[in-house]
């Protein structure tokens, strides 16, 4: 007959795989269990099978920690999914203590150190998105192909690196700042991308006047001090042009690819080529080139409202002075649901329910985000 000690050891096993939504590890690796007590009750109708009242200490990393819940659902079904006992689970939850959580961080700094994703190995996908010049529909792309990413399953992450221009956190319905574990940041993730903004601590009503090393020092803190975990994919939301900040993420994160994006009409294709042109003076691939706005739908009319060619005029013009191939990656319409759905809170290239639009929007920022991962 099963025991309670055998009980307790078999879930302590299947809370192993219960993963912390934030830090990416186990919850008993992390020592967020801190007991399992299993006591037998009478059967009541279910023949052979033995009951167990079964209690669970759980201490979360910080008090009122916002996935408390889902951690607390996921310990249940670990539970009332066990195959060879009828157990009733009871959830006690508190938080870590200060030393303990101070221990916690520092075992995860020092398996880090500094910016994880310029060290050998590292399988993160890296994508900065750049323009020429603002209005081009830099951010939205950034955001809705970072939501495609996150919708086809693979761990997203998204900074926002337009220190002036900040708006991912609106585009994504963010409201909240990241929680700070003893100076470790954990990033806010919403429909599925963890996201870090300046925006979300200097409040999108305050100028931010930076300049040189203090801007610098801003994407080694998005970087270092933010605990991302193994993400897929991250994306880089840089301001327009070829400023500061396009450099410093060149030097911070060399392996990254640049993605260019333009409008149709020559006087933001010309600019476009510029924020390409970067790669020339900094060890960065340019990816290929994104051409935003690119016609209006109108009773089955396309209506090429900001001319025509310009993606194709940039494609070209890197491809020859850079030497390698720099192709069109996709043309995007001007939609209306890009600019009111994402001023809502939420991509527009998701449904309501967070799953990725079946229509041609949807198509196109899946093939985008598909060609992107493509090896090359």
């Amino acid at each position: 007959m099963t025991d309670a000690r055998h009980i307790e050891a078999q879930i302590y096993e299947r809370l192993s795989k219960v993963i912390d939504p934030e830090l990416g590890r186990s919850i008993t690796d992390l020592g967020m269990i801190a007991a399992i007590n299993a006591v037998g009750v009478t059967s009541q109708g279910d023949g052979d099978v033995p009951s167990y009242d079964v209690t669970v200490h759980v201490e979360l990393t910080v008090e009122g920690c916002p996935l408390s819940q889902t951690i607390t659902n996921q310990i249940n079904g670990a539970i009332v999914s066990y195959p060879d006992a009828k157990l009733t689970p009871h959830i006690e939850v508190s938080s870590m203590s200060h030393d303990k959580l101070a221990d916690l961080v520092a075992g995860l700094k020092a398996e880090r150190k500094q910016n994880p994703f310029n060290k050998p190995g590292v399988k993160t996908r890296i994508f900065a998105i750049a323009s020429g010049k603002g209005g081009v529909g830099k951010s939205s792309v950034s955001a809705n192909l970072a939501a495609t990413f996150a919708a086809l399953g693979y761990d997203t992450a998204a900074i926002d690196a337009d220190i002036y221009g900040f708006s991912l956190p609106k585009l994504f319905g963010v409201h909240t700042q990241p929680t700070n574990l003893n100076g470790m940041l954990m990033p806010v993730t919403a429909w599925g991308v963890k996201l870090i903004s300046i925006g979300m601590f200097a409040g999108a009503d305050r100028a931010i006047l930076w300049r040189g090393p203090r801007l610098q020092r801003s994407l080694e803190q998005f970087l270092s001090d933010v605990w991302w975990g193994d993400p897929d994919v991250l994306l880089l939301d840089l301001a327009p042009g070829t400023g500061d900040m396009a450099i410093s993420v060149a030097q911070a994160l060399p392996n990254a690819e640049l993605v260019v994006v333009t409008t149709p009409q020559p006087s933001a294709s010309d600019v476009a080529v510029r924020s390409g042109l970067v790669a020339l003076q900094v060890p960065m691939k340019v990816r290929g080139v994104v051409e935003n706005m690119s016609w209006y739908e109108h009773k089955g009319e396309r209506l090429e409202i900001f001319g025509a060619g310009g993606g194709r005029r940039v494609s070209d013009q890197l491809t020859e002075t850079l030497g390698y191939d720099v192709s069109l990656l996709a043309q995007l319409p001007l939609d209306p649901d890009l600019r009111e759905v994402g001023e809502s809170g939420r991509p527009a290239v998701l449904n309501e329910d967070g799953a990725l639009r079946s229509d041609a929007l949807g198509r196109t920022f899946r093939e985008l985000a598909e060609g992107l991962l493509r090896s090359e």
